[in-house]
């Protein structure tokens, strides 16, 4: 049945929508400018075909494929934390070279004052919160505009890392947990029960949700929806547990080389925990309710002051985490960490990714798709022997695309009432 009927929930009437009617649905919020992830989605199918079809040996293999995890994650973590501050509607161009100076503190820590890796993650953690209390106290108390605050800031951490690491020092970090996060990967027989049990987590997450709806009379989107949820992000882990468990060491006899990257549930989890603090609470409502207006939300109570410093805080942080991911995939900490096109990456990540830079609009998702999209293009241009000038040049036509979609995406919705 392609129509929507009529219920009755506790003796009230409530429209159920079917399978053919929500998609008519979305389709037309699509029509009235509400694009989302579409554009980067079909983007990022559009370049894994010409890239798959240039270097078919190579792109699809296990190796490359698990490479991608660990090229992207330093970035992805980045983005993530630009989503809040994006939100905003405000900018924060020091991300990059924050993430350097945490990750010189947790390297110094660990080598220079033998500080345990636990304690030395903790502080590169705590350096992050401090320069974002820094930075949102700036921005929200003393009424800096963003741009110029963290423009400032990016100059002051580029020369804070270099005093940190003695005007161009190289500190390799030790073996151990730290280095392991973003190099390498888990037993094969944990990368399937840690994708199995996503499955099956999610899977009782939305049943829970949908009894929950029925059960308070509210409308509930079509079993069917609920069925092709679960059944794509099911294919979408099972079949890359499937592509990276596979041997993918040069010379297996020496050394085995299988499984889930760990760099693979680290970006899982924080998009989890981030997804559910913007889409579950409160404060996720107040921060888009300050994104849309800012007037309107301190009129409704809400502490806007407060939340401009919070998701500073929260981008500085994971900022911090970046620069960990960043450490660990190089082993070491230089003066250019954090630096060179990280930035740019990773606000590139969230836009392209789907999130609007007027604020108001996005989601963490986002900076996963378009970190994805970011590392395809500078992984596949590597392999057919692109150079670096013309990679920068991809991505950043590729942001100025993405960045014209959400203006014009923005334009249908304020002319179709759907702002």
């Amino acid at each position: 049945m392609s129509t929507s009927t009529l219920e009755t929930a506790g003796g009230v009437k409530v429209v159920k929508p079917t399978v053919a009617s929500h998609f008519r649905d979305y389709w037309g919020r699509v029509r009235g400018g509400d694009l989302g992830a579409l554009p980067a989605v079909l983007g990022l199918v559009i370049l894994i075909l010409i890239f798959g079809t240039a270097r078919t040996d190579t792109f699809f293999s296990a190796g490359n494929f698990a490479n991608l995890f660990n090229q992207a994650a330093g970035v992805i973590m980045i983005a993530m934390g630009l989503i809040f501050v994006l939100l905003l509607g405000e900018i924060d161009l020091s991300a990059g070279f924050a993430a350097g100076v945490c990750g010189a503190v947790m390297a110094i820590l660990l080598t220079e004052h033998g500080v345990n890796q636990g304690l030395s993650l903790l502080a590169a953690l705590a350096t992050g919160v401090v320069i974002g209390l820094l930075l949102g106290y700036l921005v929200a108390k003393v009424g800096i505009p963003s741009f110029v605050v963290t423009l400032a800031a990016f100059l002051a951490f580029q020369g804070v890392l270099l005093n940190l690491l003695g005007e161009g020092k190289n500190i390799s970090i030790p073996d151990g947990f730290i280095k392991s996060l973003n190099k390498d990967s888990l037993p094969v027989t944990w990368s399937w029960i840690l994708a199995i049990g996503a499955v099956a987590v999610f899977a009782l997450v939305q049943f829970l949700r949908y009894r929950g709806r029925a059960k308070r009379g509210l409308v509930t989107e079509p079993i069917g929806i609920m069925a092709l949820r679960i059944a794509g992000l099911g294919a979408l882990l099972l079949i890359t547990t499937a592509i990276l468990t596979q041997e993918r060491a040069i010379n297996p006899a020496i050394a085995s080389l299988k499984g889930v990257p760990i760099a693979a549930p680290v970006i899982g989890g924080f998009l989890v925990l981030w997804t559910f603090v913007l889409g579950r609470t409160t404060y996720g409502r107040h921060v888009y309710a300050v994104g849309g207006n800012a007037e309107a939300a301190r009129r409704a109570g809400i502490p806007v002051d407060l939340i401009r410093i919070s998701v500073f805080v929260i981008g500085s942080f994971m900022a911090a985490v970046g620069g960990v991911m960043l450490v660990s995939r190089a082993g070491s900490v230089d003066p250019n960490t954090g630096g060179s096109t990280t930035l740019l990456y990773a606000v590139g990540a969230a836009v392209i990714g789907g999130t609007s830079l007027f604020g108001g609009k996005g989601k963490v998702i986002h900076a996963v798709i378009g970190g994805a999209v970011i590392a395809v293009i500078d992984n596949g241009m590597f392999l057919m022997d692109v150079s670096s000038g013309s990679r920068y040049m991809a991505t950043g036509v590729i942001l100025l695309i993405a960045a014209g979609v959400d203006a014009l995406a923005r334009r249908r919705a304020a002319a179709t009432g759907n702002r």
